[in-house]
């Protein structure tokens, strides 16, 4: 059975880290292109200035035009050999991240989240956009990123709601692993090496990457309610510490290399509901989560216990909550229609997938949250 695993070159986390973004440059040479909404380097700009002065390095501004299209990528990367550009930074959330990995090809690339909203920071793949905000396709490269810098103090100055999010997405990475490994499905580990993407044969997921998953699940569990806490104060905490490390690490070291199932493939599903489109990514895979959770007639204790979680941080566990008042069947059967279609991972369940079991285990999970929230308030 081949397996497969991948990881950052280099992953360091540490409140007052990114001052010493300076020296990871260095390791590179003398300059880096720095791809970030202003908004973002506006945030960081002093850590960025002192940070450049000690290790005798220069940031290339890249006037970075916040989508990850094709377009703006062919144009960074002919920026950045205009400039003799020796690394890039992709710095802030998803979509600098996303076009930093496209502009850097697998090369020299260094991450600094300033959110700890999605597990995307650690992965080798990124999704691309039209320059309108469509989605296009997704991309993949030989490698993770070289470095992987985390600030927790600026994470933790961040909104609390990217923090939760977060959480809502590391929520599904113990759940997809366990359905991926039951089902002896591929991970994402072993997907494309490089350019002859057609060269690079399927793998399973290794045992280290399930056993992260686990932690993962455990680390929320444990720290979810203290994070939130901490970082509704502006507080870095051991508690946040952990999560951080959760939301980033774990999670997308869980996902990438230990696999994705029901889960995610249900959150592609909801985005045809019209109500969905002003939530977060991980908003939205807390609930899917509690669709895989009925779908595959998991314990009631092990559904409750996602449920008490959920609502202790804030997620949410019913449609009402990411903006779905109500739904009918034929709108429901459009989700699992759209999260059932041949490429989706939904088909790493350990059973037959059928379009009009989705449907009721979307519509089950929906009247459970619901019930349970209810009784709770």
């Amino acid at each position: 059975m081949r397996k497969a695993f991948i990881a950052p070159s280099k992953y360091v986390q540490g409140e007052g880290e990114l001052l010493n973004l300076g020296y990871f440059v260095k390791t590179f040479g003398k300059s880096a292109l720095l791809i970030a909404h202003k908004d973002d380097i506006g945030r960081v700009q002093s850590q960025l200035d002192q940070t450049a002065e000690k290790f005798g390095i220069e940031f290339i501004s890249s006037n970075f035009n916040g989508e990850c299209s094709r377009e703006e990528v062919a144009r960074l990367q002919e920026f950045a050999k205009g400039h003799n550009c020796d690394c890039v930074i992709g710095l802030g959330g998803g979509k600098a991240i996303d076009t930093a990995k496209c502009v850097a090809a697998g090369e020299a690339l260094i991450i600094v989240p300033t959110i700890a909203a999605t597990d995307a920071p650690t992965s080798h793949s990124a999704v691309l956009y039209t320059p309108e905000g469509e989605f296009d396709d997704y991309a993949y490269f030989k490698q993770s990123p070289s470095v992987v810098l985390v600030d927790t103090k600026i994470i933790a100055q961040a909104p609390t709601r990217f923090l939760v999010s977060g959480m809502g997405d590391a929520l599904s990475t113990y759940f997809e692993a366990r359905a991926t490994a039951n089902s002896f499905s591929n991970v994402n580990a072993g997907l494309p090496c490089g350019a002859n993407s057609g060269e690079c044969p399927p793998a399973k997921g290794t045992n280290a990457a399930y056993g992260m998953a686990k932690l993962c699940y455990t680390m929320l569990l444990e720290n979810g309610l203290n994070a939130k806490i901490a970082c509704d104060n502006n507080l870095v905490t051991p508690a946040l510490e952990n999560i951080v490390e959760t939301n980033i690490l774990l999670s997308g070291l869980g996902f990438e290399s230990a696999g994705l199932a029901a889960i995610h493939a249900v959150h592609d599903g909801l985005t045809a509901l019209e109500g969905t489109h002003h939530y977060f990514h991980g908003e939205k895979v807390a609930f899917s989560a509690i669709v895989q959770l009925v779908l595959e007639n998991a314990p009631t204790e092990e559904l409750y216990e996602v449920l008490d979680f959920s609502l202790s941080i804030g997620l949410p566990v019913c449609l009402a909550d990411i903006g779905v008042e109500s739904i009918s069947y034929e709108e429901a059967l459009a989700v699992a229609e759209k999260a059932c279609i041949p490429e989706e991972s939904i088909h790493s369940m350990p059973f037959p997938i059928t379009v009009e079991a989705v449907a009721s285990a979307l519509l089950a999970a929906d009247k459970i949250g619901a019930n349970y929230k209810a009784n709770l308030v």
